[in-house]
């Protein structure tokens, strides 16, 4: 057996089939120096038991993009390596059986149509037709994809695995990572120790975490948090059934089944609402193929339910029962790219029971990630940036993972809360806000009040695809906004202090704003990549000659923190998170100065504290910083409060409050809110691959004469003129709803998507937005044309707008 080298350009841990996948990708650019240990047989962790389903559609464009790379990928392995992958196009039904269901799936198939995706809408009787052992009487819809298809995942990870050989990479079998020699923020070098008994170091430049369900174990000796669960995951396959036939995948999701045939038999797999926990005291050290011991009362009721769909399944007989773990993250969606706290330590690792579908696509994207540093597109769904510290928490890892299985097959309606692993993060407003009945959803950890409910309505989610329980709650909290005042808690903002010599210098730099501004200026500013994609969207507020600070939305504060340590280079700055430091109550709406002249000797006019200036004021018995400065397209300030006297403020405000009428409000209002005014939503609305100008922010770039990160990228764009741009959308009918995906139809045809929707309350109809292309058009030319929005297969006329449909001038912000 050969032993690993003693240097390597890149060490990848773990053979299964996303470890394949990226030592090939790599290999593809050119990479030779490619070293893959894998600590027992290939495949022999997870990848050996998948299911091999590999589907085109996933819930965004290039989630999508990825998982059709995949199977073409898949398709030309055999021909590039002669290891028969088992691929083959059998096309996939869903099914539904109730209304709410019967919604989804038709709005999924008109999102596949934006994406490209080929997807037919059939009849009950025509999936009798596709698939005849079905009972059909109750459904009430299905969508066919006749492009999705299954393959063999073992062998597909051995193609994989014999195309990066054959191009220089090596893949060592046998071999055990022990341990990481690290330099501050870097792995120097890989400690391994072989079966036969020899051990030794790779010094390496990079090393990937490919670990599967042992990644979360490995990224704690690498010192990154990767978070994950190993989940218990159920199938049977059946004896050879006589005339079964060729049939697509079928999957009832209601049912929480999914139907696979391969070579005469039928596989019943299972994601069942309340999933195991597997691992919890460690992975033995022998685990090499091995499987769970059955549960067969745990599998039961999908069993049952399986033999009314499918009767055949009553007279077959059952070959294999098997349980076999799978890794799970938080949110369902898998870990890729560079992770926090380390600037050569990448991951590749949870993939949530998509592995296979997933690996072409994300072995390809981590490739060209690392090959040049930046996001080859938009990643900010699966970047493992997107994780919290505290989410690699054992205890919490064992609570949230025992949902998200169930998740992937549960309803996915709009606003779906996580039930499990909750109130980690709490503002000091915490309980407060549930005393005046708020109804808190969670992000990044955070409880935040979403509405209010009243008076003796129920305090909690009915979830549906139309109007909501909480709708004309929100609707209420957006009229105090716009007509009267509004209060809310944004303490969950990400606040990043830069101070030091060189802090104006240093953001001058990173961001595409001027930061050469008076003490107490807001910036609002974008940190742009070298294309000129928008890799962050915060306000910035100096605070001093040598302090600013960075305020970003919760989900995105590790990335952005990341992203400016890893910047710093000789500058001299300190950058430090003051999240927890500060609460950020929010007072909002027309009347929003009125109120604070009740409770705050300070002077809130245009002439000394002007829209994007903040003052230190005085407020009750307390102190805190007012920032005037809007989300929601109204006069109003962001109040940031020490957080010991954050309660205190609140009291005081709400009392003074209740004799104005003031709301309290959740942020389902700032969201109908501001998609109302136009203002762009980060990772849907802008992301790393929306470029500045085009996404309509060529206002925030006031720099002349100075260097900052995609500053030619900005420049050339100006010269060659726009590709796209992002436009706002008003339903002309009131009634239909928007949440994000929907196609952009203009003159018949589809031209694009809704980066996200919400329904205007004031303007009275759902709104959107989404990137049209505009090469060579004038602003007349795009805005003169016939706009439709699909709707889960119904088009709907639209008015289309390049400013804002709320206060264009925007009077109302500067009042």
């Amino acid at each position: 057996m050969a032993l690993p080298p003693q240097t390597a350009r890149v060490v990848i841990v773990g053979g299964g089939v996303i470890g394949c996948s990226v030592a090939y990708h790599l290999t593809q650019l050119g990479w030779t120096d490619v070293v893959l240990l894998e600590r027992k047989q290939l495949t022999s962790g997870t990848t050996w038991h998948a299911a091999g389903l590999i589907a085109q559609l996933r819930a965004t464009k290039n989630m999508t993009k990825l998982a059709k790379y995949s199977q073409e990928l898949y398709g030309n392995l055999e021909a590039e390596t002669g290891v028969a992958t088992g691929f083959r196009r059998n096309g996939s039904i869903t099914v539904a059986l109730s209304d709410e269901r019967r919604e989804e799936i038709l709005r999924q198939a008109s999102m596949a149509r934006a994406f490209g995706v080929e997807v037919e809408e059939i009849s009950p009787a025509e999936l009798k037709t596709r698939y005849p052992h079905v009972k059909a009487e109750d459904v009430k819809a299905a969508v066919y994809l006749d492009k999705d298809g299954q393959g063999d995942p073992a062998n597909i990870a051995l193609a994989l695995a014999k195309g990066a050989r054959m191009r220089g990479a090596q893949v060592i079998e046998r071999t055990k990572v022990t341990g990481f020699a690290r330099d501050g923020r870097r792995i120097t070098g890989v400690q391994w120790q072989a079966e036969s008994g020899e051990s030794g170091e790779i010094a390496c430049d990079m090393v990937v975490n490919c670990g599967g369900m042992w990644g979360h174990e490995l990224g704690r000796q690498m010192g990154v948090n990767v978070p994950l669960h190993a989940c218990e995951h159920f199938y049977i396959v059946t004896d050879t059934i006589e005339g079964l036939g060729q049939l697509p995948t079928l999957r009832v999701p209601e049912e929480c089944a999914y139907y696979k045939e391969d070579a005469g038999k039928l596989l019943l797999g299972a994601f069942e609402p309340v999933a195991k926990p597997w691992g919890m005291a460690g992975i033995s050290e022998d685990f090499e193929f091995d499987q769970l011991p059955e549960d067969f009362d745990h599998f039961e009721p999908i069993l049952e339910a399986a033999v009314e769909r499918m009767p055949l399944l009553a007279e077959a007989g059952i070959h294999t029962f098997f349980n076999g773990p799978e890794s799970f993250t938080p949110d369902d969606a898998y870990h890729l790219g560079l992770a926090p706290g380390m600037d050569n330590v990448w991951v590749a690792a949870g993939f949530n029971s998509i592995g296979i579908q997933s690996a072409g696509g994300a072995g390809m994207a981590l490739a060209a990630w690392m090959d040049t540093g930046e996001k080859p597109f938009d990643l900010g769904d699966v970047d493992i940036a997107r994780m919290q510290p505290f989410q690699g928490n054992k205890t919490y890892l064992f609570e949230r993972s025992k949902e998200t299985l169930g998740l992937l097959y549960a309803d996915h309606f709009p606003y779906r809360q996580k039930a499990t692993a909750r109130g980690i993060r709490r503002s000091p407003l915490h309980e407060a806000l549930l005393r005046e009945g708020a109804v808190m959803g969670e992000l990044a950890g955070w409880e935040r009040a979403n509405w209010f409910a009243d008076a003796g309505q129920t305090s909690d989610y009915a979830y549906s695809w139309s109007r909501q329980n909480w709708f004309d709650n929100a609707a209420r909290e957006h009229a105090a906004i716009r007509e009267n005042v509004g209060i809310y808690d944004m303490s969950s903002f990400g606040k990043i202090r830069v101070e030091g010599p060189d802090a104006e210098a240093f953001l001058n730099y990173v961001s595409a704003s001027n930061l050469s501004v008076p003490v107490g200026k807001i910036v609002y500013s974008q940190l742009l990549n070298s294309a000129g994609g928008i890799e962050a969207d915060v306000t910035i507020t100096r605070l001093s000659e040598t302090a600013y600070l960075v305020v970003t939305p919760a989900a995105t504060l590790l990335a952005d923190l990341e992203r400016l340590r890893r910047h710093v280079g000789d500058h001299r700055v300190c950058l430090f998170d003051a999240t927890a430091a500060e609460a950020v109550i929010c007072v909002m709406g027309p009347k929003s100065r009125a109120l604070l002249q009740r409770v705050s000797p300070n002077d809130f006019t245009n002439e000394t504290n002007p829209f994007g200036t903040a003052q230190e004021i005085e407020i009750g018995m307390a102190l805190a910083r007012a920032h005037r400065v809007t989300y929601v397209g109204e006069l109003g300030w962001e109040l940031y409060v020490s957080a010991d006297m954050a309660a205190h403020v609140f009291e005081v405000l709400h009392a003074a409050g209740q004799e104005m009428g003031a709301k309290l409000c959740g942020l389902h209002m700032m969201d109908s809110c501001r998609i109302e005014k136009g203002f762009r939503h980060f990772g849907h609305d802008i992301s790393s691959e929306d470029h500045i100008l085009e996404a309509g922010l060529g206002f925030a770039v006031k720099k002349t004469g100075v260097d900052f990160i995609g500053r030619e990228a900005v420049e050339r764009r100006r010269e060659e003129g726009l590709k796209s741009r992002l436009v706002q959308f008003m339903l002309t009918d009131p009634e239909p709803l928007l949440y994000h995906a929907e196609p952009i139809l203009r003159d018949g045809a589809i031209v694009g998507y809704l980066t996200s929707g919400a329904y205007g309350h004031h303007l009275g109809a759902a709104i959107g937005m989404g990137y049209v292309p505009c090469a060579g058009q004038s602003v007349q030319d795009v805005l003169g044309a016939s706009y439709d929005i699909e709707v889960a297969g119904r088009r709907i006329a639209a008015k289309a707008s390049l400013k804002p449909f709320y206060d264009p001038a925007s009077e109302r912000v500067k009042a």
